[in-house]
């Protein structure tokens, strides 16, 4: 376990290098600058504003001072569109709105995918199992934003259940959350079903429905377990698409969180604070990822061998059951 810890992190480590080093270039390397989108200032006040904020600078001076600031300070740099406030100060404030709406998202997604796998599952071949996996297949197949524009013309406009912009309310939530949760529903409600339905055609389960156990019981206490390790699998892109697709939920309904701030930062060409909404991304799907690899080994106790021994990429064939 300790040698698989240190190996991932090591991992990860170079990936965020990697990622930092890519991105710092990319960004200055594209047309234009944050000082170039509105009217052009006075040479003068325009070199200025290039030295304030170390832009004059040879671009390998600016990364290895960049790299210095992070590493010995955690320092993000200042905003270059809002120059009163420091990208750590902008990321402090956004970051929790963003992590209450992923989260939210995350957990309707597991409620209701794994309601309606095992629904599906305990009803194969039914009404009720064919309209769970249409409604699966139409989920996987709209995008959230048009997830979002339909619950907001019926719940906001047609109904006006709930409001349409803002956050801090639990009435606020409600239509963004469901609308960036629909999609991975779709996904976990389909992999839990075709996970119960191998599990449930095993002889253990026979023997369990043998002794005289509920059909609930036999769901839930013996089959629920092994059926739901492909449903763990997917939390680490699930968690990435959770993510991504933040960016552009909390865009349509206005939502303050790190997701508007990096739209606003891709089209303001605020480099330190695109860059610093990438590295807080990229921390977060690494500790999402890594936390899924060690859930493996609370669900089956037979990962521990491949955890412990670092093979845990031999064990991955073992660990999904393939969607219907």
């Amino acid at each position: 376990m300790i040698r698989f810890l240190a190996r991932r992190l090591l991992a990860s480590l170079v990936v965020l290098a990697v990622v930092v080093t890519t991105c710092f270039f990319l960004m200055r390397l594209m047309p234009g600058g944050p000082f170039d989108l509105e009217q052009s200032p006075d040479p003068v006040i325009r070199a200025n504003l290039l030295a304030a904020y170390d832009l004059d600078a040879p671009m390998h001076e600016q990364f290895a001072r960049y790299v210095e600031g992070l590493l010995r300070r955690g320092d993000l740099g200042p905003s270059l569109r809002y120059r009163d406030y420091d990208v750590s100060e902008i990321l402090a404030e956004s970051l929790p709105v963003s992590l209450v709406l992923g989260g939210s998202a995350l957990v309707l997604a597991l409620v209701f995918g794994l309601g309606a796998g095992a629904l599906a599952a305990a009803r194969r071949g039914s009404a009720i199992d064919t309209a769970i996996m249409s409604l699966a297949g139409l989920g996987l197949a709209l995008p959230s934003f048009v997830v979002a524009g339909v619950l907001v013309l019926l719940f906001a406009f047609h109904w006006q259940l709930f409001p349409v912009v803002g956050f801090g309310s639990p009435a606020q939530l409600v239509l963004p959350a469901v609308s960036l949760a629909m999609p991975f529903a779709a996904t976990i409600a389909r992999l839990f079903r075709a996970g119960l339905l191998e599990v449930l055609a095993e002889d253990w389960i026979r023997t369990a429905r043998a002794k005289g156990r509920s059909p609930l019981a036999v769901l839930w206490i013996h089959a629920a377990r092994p059926a739901s390790i492909p449903v763990v699998s997917y939390l680490g892109p699930a968690i990435a698409g959770v993510l991504s697709g933040s960016l552009v939920i909390e865009s349509i309904f206005a939502i303050p969180g790190v997701g508007t701030h990096f739209v606003e930062s891709a089209l303001n060409a605020d480099y330190n604070l695109a860059l610093g909404v990438v590295i807080v991304y990229t921390v977060l799907l690494t500790v999402a990822n890594l936390a899924v690899d060690l859930a493996y080994n609370l669900i089956d106790p037979r990962m521990d061998d491949g955890l412990g021994g670092g093979a845990a990429d031999e064990a991955v064939p073992r660990r999904g059951v393939a969607a219907p």
